[in-house]
């Protein structure tokens, strides 16, 4: 072999060398997720924080409550259903569900800047990126059971910080409040005096701390004669989380929160669904080893509509 040739052939097992471990370092990283899921988040703890929503749940006396009804046939199909016949298990193999819905702030709910600002963002235009964050938790539980007005101040931030460290840029805080243990009190869920937020709490959070947003347990942010604290977050083009629960079985710093919501084009609030993800070895909550989801488990009595239209399992009358 000339000298070239071995020159040429070195360089050539170099390149190759070369673009084996960039292949093998793509194909990791291509799996680093994967990875992080086995190894962290399928042995975590899942926590619902969301209420599930239904004709008689608390609302603001503004608005009206929403109806639960059986779906019908829009249209004729030959030899399957004809226009305004109900859909049923026995005679079209399925049946559906008609929610009339006299507002989208109703429920567990997040609000974007829309639902007070004209120029605001709607519930659409909101980023992929709101998917996941850390979840940080403010506990005023304990000032609340003495004052139900309470309202949480920079102190209880700066308590927070004293104890857990700086919070997290980008992070979601809630406040617990154990407010939400009266939400099958409907009236009194939404009556004065409930837990609030203060405005120099969210401008220290969002302007010191530039969290993503904040979640209270009422379904107002404050109790001032204007809300002024929901004036100043969507004018400003933040958002927010109202009615959330269970804040009582998450850890105060450590956990992260999924959030879901439905996508309504131009839509002014959003019906939301926030899942804690709490350490593996957290009291509450269930892993996915535990509740896999696929199958799910099968109710003991066949579904029936109750008297407000909702589904549930009920035993046979006979």
């Amino acid at each position: 072999m000339t000298r070239q040739f071995l020159r040429f052939l070195g360089i050539m097992t170099t390149i190759i060398i070369l673009i084996s471990g960039i292949l093998n370092s793509v194909k990791a990283q291509s799996t680093d997720l994967w990875q992080i899921y086995n190894t962290a988040f399928k042995s975590a703890k899942y926590v619902d924080l969301t209420h599930a929503f239904s004709p008689t749940i608390p609302v603001w006396r503004g608005f009206d409550n929403a109806t639960f009804n059986s779906t019908f046939a829009g249209a004729d199909i030959p030899d399957y259903i004809q226009t305004g016949e109900k859909y049923t298990y026995k005679d079209h193999g399925f049946i559906a569900t008609a929610y009339q819905l006299p507002t989208d702030q109703y429920g567990t709910q997040l609000d974007p800047p829309a639902h007070w600002d004209e120029y605001g963002a709607t519930i659409s235009d909101l980023p992929a990126t709101y998917a996941i964050r850390p979840l940080v938790v403010i506990d005023i539980h304990k000032s609340v059971a003495k004052n139900p007005g309470y309202h949480a101040t920079v102190g209880d931030i700066r308590a927070w910080e004293a104890k857990h460290g700086k919070i997290p840029e980008g992070s979601v805080v809630m406040f617990r409040s154990d407010w939400y243990k009266k939400w099958a009190e409907r009236e009194r869920f939404n009556q004065k005096p409930f837990p609030g937020v203060s405005l120099a709490a969210l401008q220290f959070l969002h302007q010191e701390r530039n969290i993503l947003f904040h979640g209270h347990e009422p379904l107002d942010t404050d109790t001032t004669a204007n809300l002024e604290g929901e004036y100043w977050l969507l004018h400003n083009h933040y958002t927010q989380a109202e009615g959330v629960a269970n804040l009582d079985k998450v850890p105060e710093i450590g956990a992260l929160i999924v959030i879901g919501f439905a996508k309504p084009e131009g839509g002014t609030g959003g019906y939301a669904r926030y899942i804690a993800i709490c350490p593996s070895n957290w009291s509450y909550g269930v892993s996915v080893l535990e509740a896999p989801g696929s199958p799910l488990p099968v109710h003991p009595y066949p579904l029936r509509r109750d008297e407000n239209g909702v589904l549930k399992p009920t035993p046979s009358q006979s």
